[in-house]
């Protein structure tokens, strides 16, 4: 008997069997830590809560997303980012990349470099523009929600995850750029960034006055969405979906 794995083997935090929508199939939802946002992991594709949170309000609003033009920015390798590469006829994946020009496929064919503020995609050419855990990491978030705007076609929408960490508090600046210099105001916090080992720095602590921020600087109605449903694996802290849509004004 191996004792000293026995008493040292951390215990499950939380086990539920259940249903994901990614794996399309029975599952079993298992965390060992407490923080079940980044820990409550599929047992068959390896996701976590954002991610099938994410495609829970997706299926939900577009269930046709196979047949549309689908730009996600900054994508990871699993979960609902691979289940879309995979299944969307019409998607395309950008990350921020200054090591090759803007606007063109990186050699191994997997996504586009892009720059988020600023991009090179044409007026109205997506259906959908996904993101997750991105909008914490802009310098300036008004510029990249309006270029989000103007490449959303009519009827389209940006669908996103953020973590919303103020809850009802405004939210606050950690860090912003001034003459091309990071000035930071809170002590520097890095999350992770599938490019770099170094991560990627938080700008801004966002509160659920983000809806209010997106719809102003955007003129997209936004939502924010949120689900709590053990059989789906979707409970932790921060799961809020922000839906922007490109809505047409009634002539009444």
């Amino acid at each position: 008997m191996n004792l000293r794995g026995s008493l040292f083997q951390k215990r499950d935090y939380l086990v539920v069997k259940g249903y994901c929508q990614i794996c399309e199939d029975r599952t079993i939802f298992r965390s060992k830590d407490d923080w079940l946002r980044d820990h409550f992991f599929c047992e068959r594709c390896r996701s976590i809560p954002r991610e099938r949170s994410l495609l829970y309000v997706l299926n939900l609003l577009y269930p046709e997303w196979r047949t549309l033009k689908v730009h996600e920015s900054s994508p990871a390798d699993r979960g609902t980012s691979l289940k879309i590469r995979k299944e969307c006829p019409g998607y395309v994946a950008s990350h921020f990349d200054p090591t090759i020009p803007f606007g063109t496929m990186h050699p191994s064919g997997k996504y586009r470099s892009e720059d988020l503020e600023h991009q090179t995609f044409d007026d109205e050419s997506f259906d959908l523009v996904l993101t997750q855990d991105v909008f914490e990491h802009l310098f300036n978030p008004g510029l990249a929600i309006r270029e989000i705007a103007r490449t959303l076609r009519p009827g389209g929408a940006h669908i996103g995850t953020v973590p919303l960490v103020r809850r009802e508090q405004p939210s606050r600046r950690r860090a912003r750029l001034s003459e091309g210099q990071v000035v930071h105001e809170l002590p520097p916090e890095y999350h992770g960034n599938p490019l770099s080992p170094d991560g990627s720095l938080v700008t801004v602590d966002w509160g659920f006055d983000i809806a209010n921020y997106l719809s102003h600087v955007s003129r997209l109605n936004t939502s924010l969405f949120f689900i709590d449903d053990l059989h789906f694996g979707l409970r932790a802290k921060y799961l809020e979906v922000l839906v922007c849509r490109r809505l047409s004004i009634p002539a009444v």
